[in-house]
């Protein structure tokens, strides 16, 4: 069998070897946990101080980095008091105030203060976002504690209007789509898409993507632009077309304001319309509503404009419509059971001369063919009710 014998001398060695092993252990692990304390304290102080207004330099650097936006050379002006009303936009969602608005007068000044924000670093934690007629959504025209810059600023009296074989007109970002339809009309054109609500910015449909009644047949905005003037993030003055700087041009289009700042767009013109047939036709039935609405938008010699969209009949149908329906429509509408109910809408538009005036009204051609209105006249017994 296998057997051990100490000695008492060999004992108190091997003891005072463990002995001396463990008080260098205990040491070290008290070395350790100290400088995982400092560690800790020096971490929690920062904190705590990071929380103090005026402690430290994140809140000195609040204070010099306005002193040198207000020092930037420019042509316009930047505001640091006066910012409620671009704390928020149409989308009411978020509310977030930034800390100046740079009011631009010239591209120049865009460039330079988005160059000089690129220069103060990760530290400044300055963003920039770019404010139109503030119609966004879901706060993309907003920037905490950043520089917003109000577009509406660079609007530039000067459309430029070109009679080509594919005409287009040339306008500031920051131009309203109402100003370029007047001013293309004058000559005998106009925008082929647009939105229903015209004053908005050149830019800020063109960082979405300029949605209505006509992209079925001409596409959103964004399908019918030829160049654009870019400012980047870093401050650069950038042309890009479809063969010019192509992909940050494609990416600009219906960005989100996420690849650059529009300032200035080259759009597409169209013959305008001497005259148009609207017409509104309201349903009860969504079934009916949306098969209608995808039988229009086949038609090859159909509608220039349809368009649908759901609302909350609150009153009765004539307060509610008022605007969209004559007087001689009352006696239908007040068989058209629909108080407090949801209701879906078409909205369609034909483009015609003044000399095709009198069939635009007729409900049938002599060869027994449907008439453009005469499309929608036959749903009628489907839970609908058109107005003209």
């Amino acid at each position: 069998p296998f057997s051990t014998k100490f000695t008492s001398t060999s004992f108190l060695s091997v003891f005072s070897i463990s002995l001396k092993k463990v008080k260098m252990r205990l040491t070290s692990s008290l070395r350790f946990h100290r400088q995982n304390n400092k560690t800790f304290l020096r971490i929690f102080m920062i904190l705590v101080l990071s929380c103090i207004p005026g402690r430290t330099n994140l809140c000195s650097n609040h204070s010099d980095t306005r002193s040198s936006l207000d020092s930037l050379d420019l042509e316009g002006y930047i505001t640091f008091d006066d910012v409620h009303n671009a704390s928020k936009d149409f989308g009411n969602r978020y509310q977030f105030p930034p800390l100046a608005i740079l009011h631009p007068k010239s591209v120049s000044d865009i460039s330079t203060v988005v160059r000089h924000i690129l220069h103060l670093g990760s530290t400044s934690n300055l963003t920039v976002a770019a404010r139109g007629h503030g119609h966004s959504l879901q706060g993309q025209a907003l920037a905490h504690q950043g520089v917003v810059i109000n577009m509406e600023s660079l609007q530039n009296p000067d459309i430029k209007i070109y009679r080509e074989k594919q005409p287009y007109v040339d306008v500031s970002g920051g131009e309203l789509w109402i100003n370029i339809l007047k001013e293309t009309l004058k000559h005998g054109l106009s925008p082929k898409s647009w939105t229903d609500y015209l004053h908005l910015t050149v830019g800020g449909t063109l960082s979405n993507a300029g949605i209505s009644g006509q992209a079925f047949k001409h596409g959103p905005q964004i399908n019918n632009v030829y160049q654009l003037e870019i400012v980047t993030g870093k401050g650069e003055v950038v042309t890009c077309s479809e063969k010019l700087n192509p992909e940050l041009f494609h990416s600009v289009l219906g960005g989100l304001g996420q690849f650059g700042i529009i300032t200035r767009a080259r759009i597409s013109l169209g013959p305008a319309p001497h005259m148009v047939k609207w017409i509104r036709v309201l349903y009860s039935n969504f079934s009916t509503f949306s098969r209608d609405q995808e039988h229009l938008i086949s038609k090859k010699k159909g509608f220039d404009y349809v368009e649908g969209f759901v609302t909350i009949n609150r009153t009765d149908l004539l307060n509610n419509w008022r605007s969209s329906f004559s007087p001689n429509d009352s006696t239908e509408a007040s068989q058209f059971k629909s108080d407090g109910k949801t209701l879906y809408c078409l909205e369609a538009v034909k483009y015609f001369n003044k000399e095709e005036a009198n069939s635009m009204n007729q409900v049938r051609c002599e060869s027994n063919h449907y008439t453009l209105l005469d499309q929608i006249l036959t749903y009628r017994k489907c839970g609908c009710f058109v107005g003209n």
